[in-house]
């Protein structure tokens, strides 16, 4: 083979191993801050809550161990609602709606004809009984009420609260 074309083939294949390296050891990269707000719905009714990851990962399973005892996986699940208790920061999560296909949350009449799991495969009902029970158990424990001080919101208003206007 002529020598002027072993470089560039070298070269295009130690480019291609490095690309094959860094897509197998690439982590997803988890925001401090999360919107909950997904495309899948035509239209939100309510302004979008804004989750912080960073303080409920961090400091708040610091505080109240007893609360993240399966750390991740007091949030995260398997597809059987099974916690997922090996899950670390950078591990592959997907997006709730992946499993929780129906972009609404269903209430009044009904919902009350539904089971709690079928009522789940809503995906704003999956959000909602994820945080509302964890909040409630913390706002009990702890004595917490709407005025308090680290009160775990879980009224419509004080997770989706009026958006400022920008002037």
């Amino acid at each position: 083979m002529n020598e002027r074309f072993l470089l560039p083939i070298a070269l295009a294949a130690g480019i291609a191993s490095l690309i094959v390296v860094t897509e197998i050891f690439a982590v997803t990269e988890v925001k401090d801050v999360i919107r909950f707000e997904n495309k899948a719905y035509k239209k939100h009714k309510r302004p979008i809550t804004v989750f912080n990851h960073r303080i409920h990962q961090d400091d708040y399973s610091e505080k109240y161990p007893e609360f993240y005892a399966s750390k991740c996986g007091e949030c995260h699940h398997d597809k059987d609602n099974k916690k997922l208790v090996n899950m670390k920061e950078g591990d592959e999560v997907q997006n709730c709606i992946e499993c929780h296909k129906k972009p609404k949350f269903i209430t009044g009449k009904k919902a009350k004809k539904l089971t709690k799991e079928q009522k789940r495969e809503y995906h704003g009902n999956a959000l909602h009984d994820n945080c509302k029970v964890c909040h409630k158990k913390y706002n009990k424990k702890y004595k917490k009420k709407s005025k308090s001080e680290n009160y775990a919101p879980n009224t419509c208003k004080t997770c989706h609260p009026k958006e400022k206007k920008k002037k």
